[in-house]
């Protein structure tokens, strides 16, 4: 099973790859690899990522993408996984989040 993305998590995926490929093609396509690797695994191991009771309810998770400084944004309690959001690590994640 694999985790899908909602919409907002494909406009969040698609501005960063647009921005990324400005400069580097080749990261724009290992970012879009690397966010499908981690549905494939999200989708296997709901529970995979971070719990952040700090930040969102129990089930919601932060999953860090390797070799990129994106988080996904995951629901781990719907069947498949729902990714939410996909987010520059750099950014204010927690007003972000209380506003989504």
């Amino acid at each position: 099973m694999t985790a899908l993305l909602s919409r907002r998590a494909e406009r969040d995926l698609q501005s960063a790859i647009r921005w990324i490929a400005a400069d580097n093609p080749t990261a724009a396509r290992g970012l879009r690899d690397a966010v499908a690797k981690a549905a494939r695994q999200i989708g296997a191991h709901p529970l995979c990522g971070a719990a952040r009771p700090d930040l969102m309810d129990a089930e919601y998770r932060l999953f860090t993408l390797t070799g990129f400084p994106y988080v996904l944004v995951y629901n781990a309690d719907r069947s498949p996984p729902l990714i939410l959001r996909v987010l520059h690590g750099a950014r204010d994640l927690p007003d972000i989040l209380r506003h989504s």
